[in-house]
């Protein structure tokens, strides 16, 4: 097993898109356990811009399939999306 981490960015004046496709999006994260942790990042106001999710997979290949199913990315939310091995230490 491996982690991963997935950073997402929003597309600029996305937060509607997000809004509209959050709910299954957490339903999403919550029936693939595989899924750590995960939450959203913030702008300066407080405000969704993005996710950040750490994934505890078999390789990398699952890691781009749970990309690929995100309702939030197939709702075009995302203006870039960044899968990384991750390394936990502490925590």
């Amino acid at each position: 097993m491996m982690r991963v981490v997935l950073v997402a960015k929003d597309k600029a004046g996305a937060l509607q898109t997000r809004l509209d496709n959050r709910a299954d999006h957490v339903e999403y994260l919550k029936a693939n356990s595989i899924v750590e942790m995960a939450g959203p990042l913030l702008d300066e106001a407080g405000e969704m811009c993005g996710s950040m999710i750490v994934l505890n997979v078999e390789d990398m290949a699952a890691a781009d399939a749970f990309a690929a199913g995100d309702p939030y990315g197939k709702a075009g939310l995302f203006e870039s999306v960044e899968l990384t091995a991750w390394n936990k230490v502490i925590g």
